[in-house]
């Protein structure tokens, strides 16, 4: 019987001088950082998930592509979030996705999800500071600022 195993290796590496890294305040802060990083060639095609992560200072140390859907959704698994967060020690995550309909209202499985995935962060220790909605239109909605985080 063969009993080797694979080696296991976690990794972070930062391109960006801490000194360099944008500080996040607010919502607008958030939105226009995550803004940046969507592809506006298929906002209005498909749905897409991305997180910003923060680290003690609320300084950005990176975005990530969390999932790609179809025009009414996209599969969030909660696993590869924390995975993420937990590998690039992030103190903080912000959520954000796009609704290709234009419509900034939360639905039902946008709420359903941002509290998993909060219930998940604080086990982890980890803050989610905001869920953002934006649309092609340059338009966001955020749970912090609306009081539901």
């Amino acid at each position: 019987m063969n009993n080797e195993v694979s080696e296991v290796k976690l990794s972070y590496k930062s391109k960006v001088k801490a000194s360099e890294r944008p500080k996040v305040l607010n919502s607008k802060a958030s939105f226009d950082i995550l803004l940046k990083s969507f592809d506006h060639d298929t906002i209005e095609l498909r749905e897409t998930m991305k997180m910003l992560l923060l680290n003690r200072a609320n300084k950005v140390l990176g975005v990530m592509d969390v999932s790609n859907g179809g025009t009414a959704g996209t599969v969030i698994d909660v696993k590869l979030i924390m995975q993420c967060a937990l590998l690039s020690n992030a103190s903080s995550i912000i959520l954000c996705h796009n609704h290709p309909s234009g419509n900034l209202t939360p639905s039902t499985e946008d709420n359903n999800m941002t509290r998993k995935i909060k219930n998940a962060c604080d086990i982890m220790s980890i803050n989610l500071l905001d869920h953002i909605i934006i649309t092609s239109e340059e338009k966001y909605y955020s749970y912090a600022d609306e009081g539901r985080l």
